[in-house]
């Protein structure tokens, strides 16, 4: 995100210090958690852009250049021919494609990184599992407009703490959406779970273990739909979750391709609201409502993250920036709050390690640009 502006720029200083046009041509198309963004252009000496391309899309561009240098004898001129067809040629019109704003850039990113992702690995249709909450409801909507309503499958799986308006707001999205929606209830065969475990659990207080279990029985559900169709299963976790952990191992985060990965939690809620200036999809219900997994009574994520407004600042700063607890909390944050974080960042790298890659889209992702030692005594 914000690559492009820092790209143009150098182009231009460029072009100004060799006083030169140039041309600069840009790949366009995901590879892994890459996306290359196309938006070539072309820049002249002063360093004005002249011409440039479409974002995110492949694109011709054809550009005249006016070479006064050549005119005047400073560089050798070969003149091919000014006309066509024994008639002069008009001037080719400029195009200059508008850039996008962060935002549009990041969502415009997601959608073609899932779409190459998924195609240039031979799939044709995905599943995601629909909670009602707001990232998986991002996740199915990038998904629709990325391979078409018809090629993704949303799947509602509850259990006795999922609440009636989950389900409501998981059915309404499928429903603006238009994609293909099922409900398989999970509870009976939580409780078989449940009731495997009474002797050796006997006489322990239910914890994350029993939270975790509910979030397997849906991986394995997701899993079985991908083996039986041939669908890939895009998981949706969003980085502020991947940093610090919160996501079950073989659950939440089994699956082929992690789309907002890289995409913190604050930055979810940003992309659900321009994806809704397109044409409304997510409900005002989902982006209004307090996150929670819904893994047991009354459950929030609150209950164990500081608030998404106060952790993913801390986590762009320790993760993106390298930068340490003492310097963190020099810019207004509570030192003990800082230190949870971190110390939940520094412990979680093995789930990290274990999960699907994810598109890019900030300037240090978890996987190629960041991977830390599991086993270290250094922290």
């Amino acid at each position: 995100m914000g690559k492009i502006k820092e790209r143009e720029e150098l182009i231009k200083k460029e072009a100004r210090e060799n006083n030169v046009f140039i041309a600069y041509a840009n790949m366009v198309g995901g590879q892994d958690e890459l996306v290359f963004d196309g938006q070539s252009m072309v820049v002249g000496p002063a360093g004005k852009l002249i011409s440039r391309a479409e974002p995110f899309k492949e694109d011709l561009l054809i550009v005249d250049i006016d070479t006064p240098a050549a005119k005047s004898g400073q560089i050798k001129a070969i003149t091919v021919t000014d006309k066509l067809n024994g008639k002069a040629r008009t001037p080719i019109s400029k195009k200059e494609a508008k850039p996008l704003d962060s935002v549009a850039e990041v969502y415009q990113a997601l959608v073609l990184g899932l779409t190459d992702y998924v195609k240039k690995n031979g799939f044709e249709k995905v599943v995601v599992g629909l909670s009602g909450g707001i990232d998986s409801s991002l996740v199915a909507t990038i998904a629709s407009d990325a391979l078409g309503k018809e090629n993704v499958t949303g799947v509602f799986m509850p259990t006795r703490y999922s609440s009636v308006e989950s389900e409501k707001d998981a059915s309404k999205l499928a429903e603006s959406l238009g994609m293909q929606f099922t409900t398989i209830s999970i509870d009976h065969i939580y409780e078989l779970y449940l009731k495997a475990f009474d002797q050796q659990f006997a006489g322990m207080k239910r914890d994350v273990t029993e939270e975790n279990i509910q979030a397997r029985i849906r991986g394995n559900i997701l899993m079985a739909f991908s083996n039986k169709f041939g669908w890939l299963v895009l998981t949706t976790g969003n980085k502020s979750e991947m940093s610090t952990g919160y996501a079950t191992l073989y659950g939440d985060m089994a699956g082929g391709l992690a789309v907002i990965k890289d995409v913190p939690k604050t930055l979810v809620y940003k992309l659900a609201e321009y994806r809704n200036s397109l044409g409304k999809v997510i409900q005002d219900s989902v982006l209004t409502k307090e996150p929670t997994a819904e893994l047991r009574p009354s459950q929030k994520d609150s209950d164990t993250l500081p608030p998404y407004e106060t952790l993913d600042p801390i986590v762009k700063a320790y993760v993106e920036e390298d930068v340490g607890l003492g310097d963190i909390v020099k810019m207004g944050f509570d030192k003990n709050t800082v230190a949870k974080v971190i110390n939940l960042i520094d412990k979680s790298e093995y789930k990290r390690r274990q999960s699907p890659p994810g598109i890019k889209i900030t300037p240090k992702a978890f996987g190629r640009d960041r991977r830390m030692p599991i086993t270290n005594k250094y922290m």
